[in-house]
Protein backbone atom coordinates (compact mmCIF):
# COMPACT_ATOMS: atom_id res chain seq x y z
CA UNK A 1 0.00 0.00 0.00
CA UNK A 2 1.27 3.23 -0.73
CA UNK A 3 0.84 6.79 0.93
CA UNK A 4 1.99 10.04 -0.46
CA UNK A 5 3.40 12.89 1.98
CA UNK A 6 2.59 16.22 0.89
CA UNK A 7 5.39 17.76 2.96
CA UNK A 8 9.06 17.14 1.89
CA UNK A 9 10.38 16.99 5.52
CA UNK A 10 8.89 15.50 8.49
CA UNK A 11 8.03 18.34 11.28
CA UNK A 12 8.33 21.07 8.50
CA UNK A 13 5.67 24.22 9.32
CA UNK A 14 5.13 27.31 7.03
CA UNK A 15 3.29 30.70 8.23
CA UNK A 16 0.16 31.83 6.35
CA UNK A 17 1.81 34.83 5.45
CA UNK A 18 3.16 35.54 1.61
CA UNK A 19 6.41 34.27 2.39
CA UNK A 20 5.28 31.48 3.69
CA UNK A 21 3.20 30.74 0.93
CA UNK A 22 6.09 30.82 -1.47
CA UNK A 23 8.07 28.70 0.70
CA UNK A 24 4.98 26.34 0.52
CA UNK A 25 4.62 26.38 -2.88
CA UNK A 26 8.60 25.80 -3.49
CA UNK A 27 8.08 23.13 -1.10
CA UNK A 28 5.89 21.59 -2.79
CA UNK A 29 6.98 21.80 -6.00
CA UNK A 30 10.29 19.39 -4.64
CA UNK A 31 8.05 17.22 -3.25
CA UNK A 32 6.62 16.56 -6.63
CA UNK A 33 10.48 16.39 -8.23
CA UNK A 34 10.86 14.14 -5.25
CA UNK A 35 8.28 11.40 -6.07
CA UNK A 36 9.03 11.53 -9.01
CA UNK A 37 12.57 9.89 -8.19
CA UNK A 38 11.07 6.86 -7.08
CA UNK A 39 7.69 5.38 -5.22
CA UNK A 40 7.56 2.44 -2.50
CA UNK A 41 5.45 -0.35 -2.43
CA UNK A 42 4.38 -2.86 -0.42
CA UNK A 43 1.52 -5.60 -0.23
CA UNK A 44 -2.05 -4.90 -0.66
CA UNK A 45 -3.21 -7.40 1.86
CA UNK A 46 -2.50 -7.99 5.31
CA UNK A 47 0.33 -10.35 6.43
CA UNK A 48 -1.05 -12.68 8.93
CA UNK A 49 1.46 -14.84 11.26
CA UNK A 50 0.77 -16.63 14.92
CA UNK A 51 2.23 -15.52 18.38
CA UNK A 52 5.34 -17.07 19.34
CA UNK A 53 6.44 -16.87 15.37
CA UNK A 54 7.91 -14.51 12.48
CA UNK A 55 6.43 -12.14 10.45
CA UNK A 56 7.86 -10.61 7.75
CA UNK A 57 6.66 -7.34 6.11
CA UNK A 58 8.05 -7.17 2.34
CA UNK A 59 8.80 -3.24 1.34
CA UNK A 60 10.33 -2.37 -2.01
CA UNK A 61 11.43 0.61 -4.09
CA UNK A 62 10.11 1.52 -7.89
CA UNK A 63 11.85 1.76 -10.12
CA UNK A 64 14.43 -0.99 -8.84
CA UNK A 65 17.14 0.63 -7.57
CA UNK A 66 19.95 0.32 -4.72
CA UNK A 67 19.10 1.74 -1.51
CA UNK A 68 22.32 1.12 0.20
CA UNK A 69 22.76 4.71 1.00
CA UNK A 70 19.29 5.47 1.88
CA UNK A 71 17.44 5.52 5.18
CA UNK A 72 15.32 2.92 5.59
CA UNK A 73 13.23 3.77 8.48
CA UNK A 74 10.19 0.95 9.73
CA UNK A 75 7.95 3.06 12.30
CA UNK A 76 4.54 2.30 14.04
CA UNK A 77 2.19 4.90 15.24
CA UNK A 78 4.26 7.99 14.24
CA UNK A 79 7.56 8.70 12.62
CA UNK A 80 9.71 8.19 16.22
CA UNK A 81 8.30 5.18 17.41
CA UNK A 82 11.10 3.36 15.38
CA UNK A 83 11.03 -0.28 14.90
CA UNK A 84 13.75 -0.82 12.70
CA UNK A 85 16.44 1.98 11.49
CA UNK A 86 18.87 1.29 8.84
CA UNK A 87 21.29 4.54 8.12
CA UNK A 88 24.38 5.50 6.49
CA UNK A 89 24.82 1.52 5.65
CA UNK A 90 24.27 0.07 9.54
CA UNK A 91 21.29 -0.57 11.53
CA UNK A 92 20.88 2.14 14.09
CA UNK A 93 19.29 0.52 17.38
CA UNK A 94 19.68 4.10 19.47
CA UNK A 95 15.73 5.03 18.64
CA UNK A 96 14.58 2.07 18.98
CA UNK A 97 11.26 1.32 20.63
CA UNK A 98 12.52 -1.21 23.68
CA UNK A 99 9.73 -3.94 22.70
CA UNK A 100 11.59 -4.49 20.03
CA UNK A 101 15.33 -4.86 20.91
CA UNK A 102 16.31 -8.18 20.29
CA UNK A 103 13.38 -8.94 17.72
CA UNK A 104 13.62 -7.22 14.12
CA UNK A 105 15.94 -8.11 11.52
CA UNK A 106 16.13 -5.91 7.72
CA UNK A 107 16.80 -8.33 5.11
CA UNK A 108 19.29 -6.62 2.96
CA UNK A 109 19.71 -9.52 0.67
CA UNK A 110 18.07 -7.44 -2.22
CA UNK A 111 19.02 -4.08 -0.75
CA UNK A 112 20.49 -3.33 -4.27
CA UNK A 113 16.89 -3.91 -6.28
CA UNK A 114 15.59 -1.43 -3.45
CA UNK A 115 14.16 -4.94 -1.73
CA UNK A 116 14.44 -4.21 2.72
CA UNK A 117 11.94 -6.43 4.08
CA UNK A 118 11.36 -6.25 7.59
CA UNK A 119 11.42 -9.68 9.65
CA UNK A 120 10.26 -9.60 13.19
CA UNK A 121 11.36 -12.50 15.56
CA UNK A 122 8.41 -14.56 18.07
CA UNK A 123 5.58 -11.93 17.45
CA UNK A 124 3.80 -10.80 20.36
CA UNK A 125 0.31 -9.60 20.50
CA UNK A 126 0.92 -6.27 20.67
CA UNK A 127 2.54 -5.89 17.11
CA UNK A 128 -0.64 -6.44 15.95
CA UNK A 129 -1.65 -3.84 13.49
CA UNK A 130 0.25 -0.97 11.35
CA UNK A 131 3.76 -0.11 10.19
CA UNK A 132 5.10 2.21 7.86
CA UNK A 133 8.43 1.53 5.64
CA UNK A 134 9.80 4.69 4.90
CA UNK A 135 12.59 5.14 2.16
CA UNK A 136 14.74 8.79 2.47
CA UNK A 137 17.73 9.93 0.20
CA UNK A 138 18.94 13.70 0.37
CA UNK A 139 15.17 15.52 0.24
CA UNK A 140 13.35 12.58 -1.69
CA UNK A 141 11.52 10.28 0.51
CA UNK A 142 8.58 8.27 0.44
CA UNK A 143 6.38 5.51 2.22
CA UNK A 144 4.07 2.63 2.52
CA UNK A 145 1.82 1.23 5.37
CA UNK A 146 1.56 -2.49 5.85
CA UNK A 147 -1.27 -4.35 7.88
CA UNK A 148 -0.31 -7.15 10.14
CA UNK A 149 -2.72 -9.03 11.69
CA UNK A 150 -1.54 -11.77 14.63
CA UNK A 151 -3.72 -14.42 15.54
CA UNK A 152 -3.28 -17.10 18.20
CA UNK A 153 -5.31 -19.85 18.35
CA UNK A 154 -7.00 -21.16 21.81
CA UNK A 155 -6.63 -24.00 24.38
CA UNK A 156 -9.70 -26.54 23.79
CA UNK A 157 -12.90 -25.38 25.49
CA UNK A 158 -13.65 -26.99 28.78
CA UNK A 159 -16.94 -27.42 29.85
CA UNK A 160 -17.72 -27.45 33.34
CA UNK A 161 -21.61 -28.03 35.73
CA UNK A 162 -21.51 -25.50 38.19
CA UNK A 163 -24.30 -26.25 40.34
CA UNK A 164 -28.37 -26.53 39.78
CA UNK A 165 -30.48 -23.38 38.79
CA UNK A 166 -33.90 -22.43 37.66
CA UNK A 167 -34.99 -26.82 37.82
CA UNK A 168 -32.05 -27.26 35.44
CA UNK A 169 -28.29 -27.53 35.09
CA UNK A 170 -25.82 -24.18 35.15
CA UNK A 171 -23.10 -25.07 32.73
CA UNK A 172 -19.84 -22.97 32.19
CA UNK A 173 -17.69 -22.91 28.89
CA UNK A 174 -14.33 -21.71 29.40
CA UNK A 175 -10.87 -21.49 26.86
CA UNK A 176 -7.99 -18.93 27.41
CA UNK A 177 -5.05 -17.93 24.57
CA UNK A 178 -6.40 -16.51 22.00
CA UNK A 179 -5.82 -13.40 19.70
CA UNK A 180 -7.58 -11.74 18.76
CA UNK A 181 -11.03 -11.21 20.67
CA UNK A 182 -12.74 -14.92 20.45
CA UNK A 183 -16.06 -15.62 19.50
CA UNK A 184 -17.72 -18.27 21.96
CA UNK A 185 -20.87 -20.31 21.03
CA UNK A 186 -22.83 -23.08 22.49
CA UNK A 187 -24.57 -25.80 19.73
CA UNK A 188 -27.15 -28.33 20.37
CA UNK A 189 -26.78 -31.81 18.91
CA UNK A 190 -27.51 -30.76 15.13
CA UNK A 191 -25.60 -27.92 15.15
CA UNK A 192 -28.14 -25.03 16.05
CA UNK A 193 -27.11 -22.02 17.95
CA UNK A 194 -28.31 -21.57 20.92
CA UNK A 195 -28.47 -18.37 23.26
CA UNK A 196 -25.75 -17.96 26.31
CA UNK A 197 -27.25 -17.13 29.97
CA UNK A 198 -24.26 -14.90 30.29
CA UNK A 199 -20.64 -13.66 28.19
CA UNK A 200 -17.06 -12.97 29.51
CA UNK A 201 -14.10 -11.59 27.66
CA UNK A 202 -11.37 -10.36 29.22
CA UNK A 203 -7.56 -9.54 28.59
CA UNK A 204 -4.47 -11.16 30.51
CA UNK A 205 -1.55 -9.32 30.89
CA UNK A 206 0.53 -11.46 27.85
CA UNK A 207 -2.19 -9.68 25.69
CA UNK A 208 -4.15 -12.70 25.43
CA UNK A 209 -8.06 -13.51 25.89
CA UNK A 210 -10.06 -15.65 27.69
CA UNK A 211 -13.23 -16.40 27.34
CA UNK A 212 -16.13 -17.43 29.40
CA UNK A 213 -19.95 -18.60 28.67
CA UNK A 214 -22.65 -19.92 30.64
CA UNK A 215 -26.17 -21.70 30.56
CA UNK A 216 -28.96 -23.16 32.31
CA UNK A 217 -29.53 -26.34 30.24
CA UNK A 218 -33.07 -28.60 31.41
CA UNK A 219 -33.93 -31.97 31.25
CA UNK A 220 -36.55 -31.25 28.60
CA UNK A 221 -33.75 -29.61 26.39
CA UNK A 222 -30.43 -30.60 25.00
CA UNK A 223 -28.67 -32.41 26.98
CA UNK A 224 -25.91 -33.14 24.68
CA UNK A 225 -24.35 -30.07 23.82
CA UNK A 226 -21.19 -28.48 22.32
CA UNK A 227 -19.08 -25.43 22.85
CA UNK A 228 -17.76 -23.83 20.07
CA UNK A 229 -14.78 -21.07 20.25
CA UNK A 230 -13.64 -19.30 16.43
CA UNK A 231 -11.07 -17.33 16.11
CA UNK A 232 -12.34 -14.18 13.55
CA UNK A 233 -9.29 -13.84 11.88
CA UNK A 234 -8.11 -16.94 10.59
CA UNK A 235 -11.93 -18.62 11.00
CA UNK A 236 -10.83 -21.74 12.81
CA UNK A 237 -12.60 -22.80 16.00
CA UNK A 238 -12.22 -25.82 18.54
CA UNK A 239 -15.28 -27.55 19.88
CA UNK A 240 -15.77 -29.91 22.90
CA UNK A 241 -19.05 -31.49 23.41
CA UNK A 242 -20.64 -32.84 26.41
CA UNK A 243 -23.84 -34.62 27.66
CA UNK A 244 -25.42 -34.37 30.41
CA UNK A 245 -27.04 -37.78 32.30
CA UNK A 246 -30.81 -37.12 33.35
CA UNK A 247 -29.28 -38.75 37.17
CA UNK A 248 -27.88 -35.16 37.24
CA UNK A 249 -30.71 -33.13 36.80
CA UNK A 250 -32.76 -32.20 39.69
CA UNK A 251 -35.90 -34.07 40.77
CA UNK A 252 -38.13 -35.21 43.60
CA UNK A 253 -37.80 -39.14 44.31
CA UNK A 254 -41.20 -40.41 44.69
CA UNK A 255 -39.95 -42.64 48.04
CA UNK A 256 -39.34 -38.78 49.31
CA UNK A 257 -43.30 -37.54 48.49
CA UNK A 258 -44.48 -41.22 50.71
CA UNK A 259 -42.09 -39.99 53.26
CA UNK A 260 -43.34 -36.92 53.14
CA UNK A 261 -47.11 -38.06 53.55
CA UNK A 262 -46.39 -40.59 55.88
CA UNK A 263 -44.52 -37.45 58.16
CA UNK A 264 -47.48 -35.45 57.58
CA UNK A 265 -49.81 -38.05 58.82
CA UNK A 266 -47.70 -39.02 62.06
CA UNK A 267 -47.30 -34.93 62.93
CA UNK A 268 -51.57 -34.54 62.77
CA UNK A 269 -51.95 -37.39 64.46
CA UNK A 270 -49.42 -36.87 67.31
CA UNK A 271 -50.96 -32.77 67.77
CA UNK A 272 -54.58 -34.37 67.95
CA UNK A 273 -53.37 -36.96 70.19
CA UNK A 274 -51.78 -34.56 72.69
CA UNK A 275 -54.92 -32.14 71.81
CA UNK A 276 -57.21 -34.81 73.25
CA UNK A 277 -54.85 -35.34 76.51
CA UNK A 278 -54.48 -31.87 77.33
CA UNK A 279 -58.52 -30.91 77.26
CA UNK A 280 -59.18 -33.99 79.33
CA UNK A 281 -56.82 -32.97 82.03
CA UNK A 282 -58.71 -29.41 81.92
CA UNK A 283 -62.34 -31.23 82.00
CA UNK A 284 -60.59 -32.83 85.23
CA UNK A 285 -59.63 -29.94 87.31
CA UNK A 286 -62.38 -28.17 86.52
CA UNK A 287 -64.88 -31.32 87.59
CA UNK A 288 -62.94 -31.42 90.54
CA UNK A 289 -62.66 -27.96 91.56
CA UNK A 290 -67.14 -27.96 91.00
CA UNK A 291 -67.61 -31.04 92.68
CA UNK A 292 -65.71 -29.32 96.07
CA UNK A 293 -67.93 -26.11 95.53
CA UNK A 294 -71.08 -26.74 94.19
CA UNK A 295 -72.80 -26.16 97.25
CA UNK A 296 -71.22 -22.94 98.18
CA UNK A 297 -69.95 -21.42 94.84
CA UNK A 298 -72.95 -20.25 92.85
CA UNK A 299 -70.55 -19.27 89.91
CA UNK A 300 -69.58 -23.15 89.50
CA UNK A 301 -73.51 -24.04 89.13
CA UNK A 302 -73.71 -20.91 86.51
CA UNK A 303 -71.07 -22.68 84.49
CA UNK A 304 -72.74 -26.12 84.11
CA UNK A 305 -74.22 -25.81 80.97
CA UNK A 306 -70.59 -24.68 79.76
CA UNK A 307 -68.94 -27.56 81.16
CA UNK A 308 -71.68 -30.23 79.95
CA UNK A 309 -70.85 -28.78 76.19
CA UNK A 310 -67.11 -28.86 76.56
CA UNK A 311 -66.04 -31.61 78.67
CA UNK A 312 -69.23 -33.94 76.67
CA UNK A 313 -67.30 -36.91 79.65
CA UNK A 314 -68.00 -35.31 82.60
CA UNK A 315 -71.99 -35.52 81.99
CA UNK A 316 -72.61 -38.45 83.92
CA UNK A 317 -70.68 -37.20 86.56
CA UNK A 318 -72.29 -34.27 87.07
CA UNK A 319 -75.46 -34.14 89.42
Amino acid sequence: MKRTIFSFFHGFAVSYSLPGYVVFFIALHIHHLASAQFTVTGPDHPITTSVGGEAVLPCYLSPRMSAENMEVRWFRFQYHSVVHLYQKGQDKYEEQMLEYHGRTELLKDGITNGSVSLRIHHVQPSDHGQYTCFFQYDIFYEEAILELMVSAMGSDPHISVDGHQDGGIWVVCRSVGWHPEPQAQWKDHHGQLLSSASEKISKDTNGLFQTQISNVITEDSNQNLSCSVRNPLVNQEKISTVFIAELFFPRVSPWLVVLGVILAVVIALASYCFWRQHRAKECAQVLFVWNRCSQNCPQAVAQKPQLRQNCPATKEQLP
